[in-house]
């Protein structure tokens, strides 16, 4: 595949730099911010212009084949140009096993999906999440029902606003 300045890349590529991946980025098109919890997937959506990310939903993790699914209907419906996964290092920086899983989920939506990937920092973004929550008085239950898409929210709006430099 080739992106707009003619450079050549394997599709469902897996960035860490921001640079690189930006890069690639086709311009008008959207991307998706992926918080990748053990049971669910919080999921945000940029604008067009790759400014503003906004809670789009929490999805219920099942068999990967059908999660994968839910993220091709979406990748249609949206345009979307790339996604955004969040990498859950530990506080000091060193990966541990959820970083790990994180990686394979990653190479097997990249096997499929055809977009290109960042790995995004998402040090403390469940507990800023949390805290923003609590502080706008929301209940115990409705945090429940919407953190993870909040913290997919921040993922992509700190990947987006990194992109914007």
């Amino acid at each position: 595949m080739a992106n707009e300045s003619g450079e050549t890349y394997c599709a469902g590529q897996i960035f860490e730099d921001a640079e690189e991946f930006r890069a690639l980025l086709p311009d008008g098109r959207a991307l998706v911010g992926i918080d990748a919890g053990t049971k669910t997937f919080g999921l945000a959506l940029s604008d067009l212009s790759r400014t503003i990310a906004s809670p789009l939903e929490t999805i219920q993790r099942s068999k990967f084949s059908k999660d994968l699914l839910r993220f091709e209907k979406l990748i249609e419906e949206n345009a979307l140009c790339g996604l955004v996964l969040g990498l859950p290092r530990n506080l000091d920086g060193s990966e541990g096993p959820r970083v790990q899983s994180t990686r394979t989920l990653a190479r097997n939506f990249g096997r499929t999906l055809e977009l290109p990937i960042l790995l995004w920092d998402e040090r403390l973004t469940t507990s800023q999440a949390e805290r923003m929550l609590i502080e706008a008085d929301t209940s115990r239950k409705r945090r429940g029902e919407v953190i993870d898409k909040l913290a997919a929210t921040l993922i992509l709006q700190g990947a987006l606003d990194r992109l914007k430099c």
